[in-house]
């Protein structure tokens, strides 16, 4: 397999990730965003006679909400898990610079 390949099948993977993601995202508001409108009493005049219809009943939205939300947060994560590298890059850049000053230290002496 050449480079060339690779990088394609890498960018198409990374596409589909993407895709996915923004799907989930979708989902999440609009899902999300009637389960609200119907807990708010919005959507009440569309649901049937023997629905029930106090706030109470509706009150599990608010975990779902949350659950949910923490399941798109670690979406997130690994969708920018690519941009995190700073954190990498930064415990490379401490040990170069300690023993960049450990060489100072000991030349100092020589």
């Amino acid at each position: 397999m050449t480079d060339r390949n690779f990088a394609r099948e890498a960018a198409e993977k990374r596409v589909k990730e993407l895709k996915g993601y923004y799907s989930h995202i979708a989902i999440f508001v609009i899902v999300n965003g009637m389960l609200l409108l119907l807990k708010l009493g919005v959507l009440t005049s569309f649901l049937p006679e023997a629905f029930p219809k106090e706030s109470y009943y509706y009150d599990w939205i608010n975990g779902n909400i949350l659950i949910w939300g923490v399941i798109l947060l670690v979406h997130t994560l690994l969708i920018l898990r690519h941009k995190l590298s700073f954190f990498k890059n930064w415990e490379k850049r401490q040990i170069q610079k300690y023993m960049d000053e450990g060489k100072d230290h000991v030349d100092k002496y020589k």
